[in-house]
């Protein structure tokens, strides 16, 4: 079949066991289904009551001839038969009640109502020549009466709720039993066709819902109510057809299936060998109904047994409401159709090898599917990728499929092997919750070390050191490091194992061999320290930044003293070490600023001078001698000044530097007049060093000083401009008096009136505050008593009697306390009396 063809709405199978049985040697004529049971009608004039898997559990001789119809009511406990000699019989399946009628015509339609088992609805009705009803009436007696006559004989019947609808040979009548009117006329459509070789299929699809096929045309009425305006003699119901459309084949049934509709055509074909017209195997379709046309959903051509011989009246479509289950009748078999589980949307999945698909499906539906397991979905799918050549895909897979079983994931291993494809599951290997065989994983690294070093180098970096024997792994990568033993990935991997064996210092010693970023890391996290103390020097030619922070994060376990003995022959390293220990404390490397000095001269001049003026432990005469060698300028005008000889400083500054900016900014640094007496000497005959002085002094010396001394008649560059600035300073200090003047007289107006303002107030004096001399309350239990209270602005307060008589000619007082604590004691500013 082709890839694209779209999945079966429907599954078949035939109805066996005692069916079976029965069309060996009979032939079936109808069939009704109930939700509980099947009742089939034979041409031998039999009817067999069948459970749903097709077993007999009843038998009833009804007439020697063919049974045309079985009509069974809701509750399934009455049945109503008819034969083609004439016999109706209605009786009760569990009840003694039981009505016989012989009619001198063949009764081609039975139907009961469908309420029959209850008293006031004891009617059924029989189609022949006539549509006869009949009701159970006074001594229970059944009281017949004719609905419709003179159209040819009726072809069939279906009662639902109040609604009866029949077939004859004109078309198709609906009768209302509570008003006893008939309300529609649906004609038929192809009068050319013989009613009884292509009778009429009838199925309510609801009370008010009526299917009508006839031929290949089908329709579908709505019963609706008429309004109360509109009746004048009219029927109170009127039906509309809502859906019409013909079919490519001659219908045999009918059955709703939700909002859309199943249809048993009956099919004729030209022979291609005899190129005579025969009959075709029948067709199920289910089709969605639109108002003038329909759309196939989905079409099955069935082989029932002796198809060839049937004619269109021959099958019959019966349907269980509720359940989805479709009977295909004919006289040799019996065909059920129905609804595709998701257990048959999974086979259809994997018939079609969408397994991706079908896995899916199933783990949606994991709780409902019976038929299937996810896992084995799974293996299949699997096994599928493996032989499509999709190994990769195949091992991604196994993780979720195999998930923990550790049996299936050594068989798939294994499976894998047997193909060469270890390298594609060993990605998906589990490494922890489940863990296989250290067998499994050992035979993983050999296929890598035998054709990719990159490939098991990351299986050692990836994989934790328990999934294998760890020394049988090094031994391998030992024997394969014979032959190549420079080989850095094998080189790196040893590395990692020996670590992982914890023998460290094998390890250390390989990576400082390849300079591996990962040797600081493993000295840290296996303090390794005590292995590398000869080994220094290998680590900081290795990555010196990194070398130094590991050892000064680390001096309790490596000495500052054992790092500088064994970086004594390489300078340059031990200047590196030196100045970042200076960098971090100014103080723990202090026995060595002394050599730090050559060194910073040697190997790091720009840092020299930060470093003099940073070190409180530098001797300062080798400091000099070793700048002055050097002809470090810079350095030793700062070693000069720093000695107190910043006139030779100074000097050095104008002879070696000739930089007159640097001079005035360094005499500015020592604030001392008499090397302002020298810069000005210095500068005195020479025009630039002039400009700069007038420039830059303004602030410092008095430029009067300066102009003074110069001879006239020299050339000065710029000096309308320095002249300018001289007198634009002078104006901006002036400015900057007064608005200091300014600021300072409204600040002391500010806070003369705060203090003012302060005095003022009043303070509260209530019975907690206490006398700071006698410590007693300060105002007398008995207000009535006279008292005179003193309190100070500090907020001490004192009875008049407990202040010692100041000696002191002036009026004013102080408070005792304020005054003895040396502070601002204020002036009394209250005196209570009363």
């Amino acid at each position: 079949e082709d890839e694209s063809e779209e999945e079966p709405k429907l599954k078949y199978e035939r109805l066996s066991n005692g069916v079976t049985e029965i069309l060996q040697k009979d032939a079936a004529s109808c069939m009704t289904v109930h939700e509980k049971f099947l009742a089939l009608g034979t041409h031998y004039g039999k009817v067999y009551l069948l459970d749903v898997q097709g077993n007999i559990t009843q038998k009833f001789d009804v007439s020697p001839v063919k049974i045309n119809q079985i009509s069974l009511d809701e509750s399934g406990e009455h049945m109503g038969v008819c034969s083609e000699d004439g016999k109706v019989q209605v009786f009760g399946l569990y009840s003694g009640e039981e009505f016989h009628e012989t009619f001198d015509c063949p009764i081609k339609i039975v139907a009961v109502h469908p309420h029959f088992v209850r008293s006031h609805f004891k009617q059924f009705v029989t189609g022949g020549k006539k549509l006869l009803l009949y009701e159970r009436g006074w001594m229970n007696r059944w009281k017949p009466s004719v609905l419709h006559e003179g159209e040819g004989n009726i072809r069939n019947v279906k009662w639902r709720g109040h609604l009866i609808a029949w077939a004859n040979n004109m078309g198709v009548k609906i009768l209302d039993m509570i008003s006893k009117q008939r309300i529609t006329n649906v004609p038929r459509d192809d009068i050319s066709l013989r009613p009884d070789m292509y009778p009429c299929s009838l199925c309510w699809k609801d009370n008010l819902t009526l299917i009508i096929g006839w031929g290949n045309s089908v329709k579908i009425c709505s019963v609706k109510e008429r309004h109360a305006g509109e009746m004048r003699d009219l029927p109170n119901r009127y039906v509309e057809i809502v859906f019409q459309f013909d079919t490519e084949f001659f219908i045999s049934g009918l059955a709703p299936l939700c909002d859309q509709l199943v249809i048993l055509s009956y099919v004729k074909e030209i022979s291609e060998k005899t190129e005579v017209e025969c009959c075709a195997r029948p067709r199920l379709d289910i089709v969605q109904p639109l108002p003038e046309s329909c759309e196939e959903i989905s079409s099955d051509a069935l082989t029932v047994r002796g198809f060839q011989e049937n004619e269109c009246r021959d099958y019959h479509l019966e349907y269980s409401e509720g359940e989805s289950l479709f009977y295909i009748i004919s006289p040799r078999d019996v065909v059920v159709a129905k609804e595709r589980d998701q257990d048959d949307h999974i086979d259809w999945l994997l018939e079609k090898k969408k397994y991706e698909e079908a896995l899916m499906a199933a783990e949606i539906s994991q709780k409902t599917i019976k038929k299937h397991k996810i896992l084995d979905i799974g293996l299949a799918y699997i096994n599928h990728l493996v032989e499509k050549g999709e190994y990769d895909l195949a091992a991604r897979k196994c993780q979720k499929i195999l998930g923990k079983n550790t049996e299936l994931w050594e068989f798939e291993v294994y499976k894998f092997k047997e193909i060469g494809q270890l390298k594609a599951i060993s990605r998906y290997l589990p490494r922890r919750d489940p863990v296989l065989k250290p067998l499994i994983y050992e035979m993983v690294l050999h296929e890598f070390l035998e054709s990719d070093y990159e490939g098991f180098a990351t299986l050692i970096k990836e994989w934790p050191g328990d999934l294998y024997n760890n020394t049988i792994i090094v031994q391998a990568v030992v024997d394969h490091l014979k032959k190549d033993p420079q080989n850095r990935t094998l080189l790196r991997t040893l590395a990692e194992l020996y670590t992982y064996d914890q023998r460290y210092g094998r390890a250390l010693e390989i990576y400082l061999t390849l300079r591996h970023k990962d040797v600081f890391q493993l000295i840290h996290k296996h303090n390794l320290f005590s292995s590398i103390r000869d080994k220094i020097v290998l680590l900081m030619d290795f990555d010196s930044e990194k070398a130094v922070d590991m050892l000064l994060d680390n001096e309790d376990k490596i000495s500052i003293d054992r790092v500088v003995e064994e970086l004594e022959n390489r300078p340059e390293l031990q200047h590196v070490y030196l100045h970042k220990l200076f960098k971090r404390d100014h103080h723990k490397g202090q026995r060595y600023h002394e050599k730090q000095i050559s060194l910073y001269a040697e190997y790091d001049r720009p840092n020299l001078l930060p470093f003099l003026r940073d070190s409180t432990h530098c001797p300062l005469e080798k400091a000099l001698e070793i700048c002055q060698q050097r002809n470090f300028v810079e350095e030793t005008v700062y070693l000069l000044s720093r000695m107190g000889n910043s006139r030779s400083a100074l000097k050095m500054i104008m002879e070696e530097l000739q930089d007159v900016d640097k001079a005035i900014e360094f005499a500015k640094e020592q604030d001392d007049g008499e090397l302002w007496e020298d810069l000005i000497l210095y500068s005195i005959d020479k025009p630039p060093f002039i400009t700069g002085l007038l420039n830059n002094i303004g602030t410092h010396v008095d430029p009067i000083l300066l102009i003074h001394r110069i001879k006239e008649g020299m050339e000065i560059p710029n000096l309308r401009d320095s002249l300018v600035k001289i007198l634009q300073d002078y104006n901006l200090q002036i400015l900057l008096r007064e608005g200091c003047k300014k600021i300072l007289v409204a600040d002391s107006l500010s806070l003369l009136k705060k203090m003012h303002r302060t005095q003022m107030k009043g303070v509260l004096v209530d019975e907690e505050n206490i006398c700071e001399s006698c410590l007693s309350p300060i105002l007398p239990s008995d207000a009535s008593r006279s008292f005179n209270v003193v309190v100070f602005h500090c907020r001490h307060m004192f009875h008049k009697e407990c202040l010692p008589v100041s000696n002191t000619v002036s009026s004013v007082q102080f408070c005792n306390i304020c005054s003895a604590k040396h502070r601002g004691p204020g002036s009394a500013i209250l005196e209570m009396k009363k």
